[in-house]
């Protein structure tokens, strides 16, 4: 297993502000094992509420966490809910001398729980697959076909990854999301999903989607609001800018984990996702997920007008504007679409990030830069 350094240090910083620290993300990419790894050299106390064992250990919450000292972690919360009260009374309690890491696959129970009852009191750190920092750049190859849960990564052969993610995917529709008390057919949930997995990198349509399975608009939102709150789906924003020209406005949707993208796709090796229709469009997502990762603006938007002109990835940082175009090109060169998007948002610089492995200066306000190399980013900033 890589150590997750970065992550780790998250961890303390949020535990040493505050009392109740959240690590959320999806199942199996890494939220047990980080969790072991941040405890191992502090005073830490482990509850699987999974376990029958540690649930019935916790009947009386009050009573067993509040005799605590040091670290208590509680993972899948979202199995007791009822825990959320108890730990804002502990929590407030001047004697308490515990903090505590709760662990949980995203759901809209956990953010609605600790809405209501932990509000001031919790910090939120959301863990995803591994990234190029932790795999290391010259993996990004293999990060990009397989993605970064752990074990479809770490996998010996890229048959046995591809076999992973089929069994996690059936995990997810066929127990994970009815435990989130969601009663959808799991046929219906791949169907959609593997949609989706087609229109990756483009404009949300609730009505061309929904006619295309038979549902009503507010049904596929249902199904894509679902994905997005269990961090399997990314939905990113539109920008709009005050010209006189018709800007889109429907949200981007992205599959968040390029490797589940390619098993959606059936692609299970590089020679297979290298000759295929949506190659693109996976190098998009896929890099844009890295820049996120890597710069972790607070919002971050793409813009688009109807007449052609398109940014993949537009962020602001100290009153700044940053813009970043993903392309599979080994020499890409900068568009009449990036000029406009330069000029109409008035952009500081602009990042074209491509699979190469050499860095120029194209213009004034314009670099090209390999995605092994996004720190390079950072650097600028």
């Amino acid at each position: 297993m890589l150590k997750r350094s970065s992550y780790l240090e998250q961890l303390a910083q949020a535990v040493r502000r505050s009392p109740i620290t959240a690590l959320l993300g999806p199942r199996q990419c890494g939220k047990t094992t980080l969790a072991r790894m941040f405890g191992e050299n502090r005073q830490a106390h482990y509850f699987d509420l999974e376990s029958r064992a540690d649930a019935q250990r916790l009947q009386n919450p009050e009573l067993i966490l509040g005799s605590l000292h040091g670290l208590a972690v509680l993972d899948e919360i979202q199995a007791m809910p009822s825990l959320f009260n108890a730990l804002r009374v502990l929590v407030d309690r001047p004697e308490n001398q515990a903090r505590f890491l709760i662990l949980g696959s995203a759901s809209p129970e956990i953010v609605r729980k600790v809405s209501e009852s932990l509000a001031g009191r919790i910090e939120f750190v959301e863990l995803a697959g591994f990234d190029l920092e932790e795999t290391g750049k010259q993996e990004w190859q293999k990060l990009w076909v397989r993605g970064g849960f752990p074990r479809s990564f770490l996998a010996r052969s890229a048959e046995d990854s591809m076999k992973w993610r089929e069994g996690f995917m059936r995990t997810f529709l066929e127990r994970d999301i009815p435990q989130l008390g969601i009663t959808i057919p799991a046929v219906s949930m791949r169907r959609f999903w593997t949609m989706l997995a087609h229109l990756h990198g483009q404009t949300w349509n609730a009505t061309e989607l929904g006619r295309s399975m038979g549902l009503s608009d507010k049904t596929v939102r249902s199904y894509l609001d679902i994905l997005a709150g269990t961090y399997m789906v990314r939905q990113l924003q539109p920008w709009h800018e005050n010209l006189k020209k018709r800007q889109v406005k429907a949200p981007k949707v992205y599959i968040r984990d390029s490797g589940i993208l390619h098993s959606l796709l059936a692609l299970p090796d590089q020679e297979s996702l290298l000759g295929h229709p949506r190659l693109g469009a996976s190098w998009e997502g896929f890099a844009l997920e890295q820049v996120l990762r890597t710069i972790q603006p607070a919002e971050a938007y793409f813009w688009a007008t109807y007449s052609g002109a398109e940014l993949d990835l537009l962020f602001f940082h100290k009153g700044k504007r940053y813009g970043v175009e993903c392309k599979f090109n080994e020499a890409p060169s900068i568009t009449r679409s990036m000029r406009n998007a330069i000029d109409d948002l008035a952009l500081d610089h602009l990042w074209i990030l491509y699979p190469g492995n050499n860095s120029w200066q194209a213009d004034k306000k314009v670099t090209v830069l390999p995605l092994a190399d996004i720190n390079g980013i950072n650097a600028l900033l």
